[in-house]
């Protein structure tokens, strides 16, 4: 069974969404997980805008506000783990 160790800033990022990874956890797992929790909160944003609860012209912000709460997803997995000699 592989282990990995998860890097600090990761693992910081991850709390924010009770995420904790154990090291036989692989990051592609917990990537996966973080990528769809925040499908799930694009679409609910989308769904809002559909029931007009904001002006269109606001959604924009919005989608970026969204995207910025998530800022581990601009890695791939592969660079959430410290490698041997980093």
């Amino acid at each position: 069974m592989s282990t990995y160790r998860y890097r600090e800033d990761v693992l910081a990022e991850l709390w924010k969404y009770g995420v904790r990874p154990a090291p036989q956890t692989p990051p592609e797992l917990v990537r996966g997980f973080i990528r769809d929790l925040y499908r799930f909160e694009i679409r609910r944003l989308r769904d809002r805008y559909m029931r007009a609860e904001f002006a269109k012209g606001e959604y924009f912000d919005k989608v970026v506000e969204l995207r910025d709460k998530y800022p581990v997803l601009a890695l791939v997995s592969q660079q959430w783990v410290v490698h041997e000699g980093d």
